[in-house]
């Protein structure tokens, strides 16, 4: 149950700099343009009663949007909400200001996973791209499908060439998105 309490919004909570500070950021995903279509947003809601995860999640679009233009950058960046869109873009296809809601979510998103807080189910999917060069890793059963219909049991991907793999690991390590998603290489899991 949410208290009263959690919903009040203090002056010393907010930082009216937030979005041309996320723009600066996360340049070029959230620029000026996108830091005006966030401020046009009215509140309507239409973006809410659109949104497909909404009917099954706790993902209110509008909330998200309203915390961003009044700059609350810790409610936004730490909650699980953020990260239940689903980038359909079913929002910015109603929204009748045009708002580019479905960029600012990714923005702040990047902006989350460069302080720490991400998903522990994208870091789940991040760390089987490391291990295997695949979001969704190939299983028996995958395997007996593919045989099934005629294919060899093993795509021809990573799965198949460890050259491959290891180049995918090589510029994950370049780009440190492992230490991004807090990989340990020794242990081949995530570290909490």
């Amino acid at each position: 149950m949410v208290e009263p309490r959690d919903t009040v919004i203090r002056e010393e909570d907010l930082n009216p700099d937030f979005l041309e500070e996320l723009s600066e950021l996360v340049e070029p995903v959230f620029e000026e343009e996108e830091v005006l279509s966030v401020q046009a947003c009215y509140q309507c809601g239409t973006c809410t009663g659109s949104c497909p995860s909404g009917r099954r999640t706790s993902y209110r679009t509008r909330l998200i949007m309203r915390k961003l233009q009044l700059g609350l950058v810790d409610e936004v960046i730490k909650s699980d909400e953020l990260w239940m869109c689903t980038t359909c873009y079913t929002c910015y296809e109603r929204c009748p200001r045009g708002v580019k809601i479905v960029d600012a979510v990714k923005a702040a998103r990047n902006l989350a996973a460069k302080k720490g807080y991400m998903a522990k189910a994208h870091r789940m999917v991040a760390m089987f791209v490391i291990k295997t060069g695949h979001a969704v890793p190939i299983n028996d059963e995958i395997r007996e499908v593919r045989k099934n219909i005629g294919l060899d049991e093993v795509p021809p991907t990573t799965h198949r060439y460890e050259e491959a793999l290891e180049e995918v690991q090589k510029l994950v390590k370049i780009n440190e998105f492992d230490k991004l998603i807090g990989y340990d290489w020794e242990e081949g899991d995530l570290v909490d």
